[in-house]
């Protein structure tokens, strides 16, 4: 299945949440059971997930569980024969040995962790690659890690990232590939700058994100917009791939007045899987 390049956060505890999260353009939508749902409303959002029912088509159903070794993460997991989903995503995951752990609980279903939301994550990030993991992403988080390392603020005073947040992200951006599966741009906190918002998703597909998490329905379309080639792109890459079919066994080549070579092959090819 393509990968997703909208994720979209709706608290599971909220009907009317949900039916405009279900609405929306969403190539997935992250039913959340941890951080969106206050302690006392965990047993009422995991009642609303178990009433959702079956459906066809549409964007995948992924359902965020509570942290390894909490009693509400074995309570989530009691989910997991709810029909339709496809598959969990993970918080506060510091190393690929807790996709092994959760992987003993609940066989292959595909995991997207979210890797960067503690301290210890930051140190780990390469323990992901695991050819018979269930991992299928990765993304990364910066107001756990923030509260995590006690920081008054993610951000400098220009209103930018700070040095330790733009660390964990590329290191999340890294650790993804380097394990093989999905890399994910964090959320863009306020979902009234739509400029904002596209800008940064841009800014993400072109180094090397395939897709965003959105907390709020109107954040979809422009994150869904950003990660789908667009037509120069897509003709440059057709371009670059058609330039070495024809000449199998050449390094480099002259493409657009250009000279390309293997790697520009191989993110070119990548293109072209995005491609829609």
């Amino acid at each position: 299945m393509t990968e997703p390049r909208s994720w979209l956060f709706v608290p599971a505890d909220s009907e009317k949440k949900i039916g405009k999260a279900l609405d929306s353009a969403a190539d997935a939508i992250i039913f959340d059971l941890e951080d969106s749902v206050a302690p006392d409303g965990k047993v009422r959002a995991r009642e609303v997930m178990k009433g959702l029912g079956s459906r066809s088509g549409g964007p995948q159903w992924w359902v965020r569980i509570n942290p390894l070794r909490t009693d509400d993460h074995r309570l989530d997991l009691e989910l997991l024969g709810t029909p339709d989903i496809y598959g969990i995503v993970l918080p506060k995951a510091e190393s690929g040995a807790d996709i092994a752990e959760l992987a003993h609980r609940t066989g292959n279903i595909p995991v997207h962790a979210i890797v960067t939301e503690t301290a210890a994550s930051l140190f780990g990030l390469l323990s992901y690659r695991d050819p018979k993991s269930s991992l299928a992403a990765m993304s990364w988080g910066a107001e756990d890690l923030s509260a995590a390392l006690g920081a008054s603020s993610k951000s400098d005073e220009s209103g930018e990232l700070s040095f330790t947040y733009k660390l964990a992200r590329s290191l999340c951006l890294a650790g993804a590939v380097a394990a093989g599966v999905q890399p994910v741009d964090g959320v863009f906190a306020d979902f009234r700058d739509e400029a904002g918002l596209t800008a940064e998703a841009r800014a993400a597909a072109r180094e090397g994100f395939t897709g965003k998490l959105a907390i709020h329905p109107a954040q979809v379309d422009p994150i869904n917009a950003a990660f789908t080639p667009g037509p120069d792109e897509i003709a440059h890459a057709r371009a670059i791939v058609d330039a070495f079919d024809a000449q199998p066994g050449a390094g480099v080549l002259a493409v657009g007045g250009k000279m390309v070579d293997r790697p520009h092959l191989l993110q070119a090819r990548r293109v072209l899987e995005r491609v829609r």
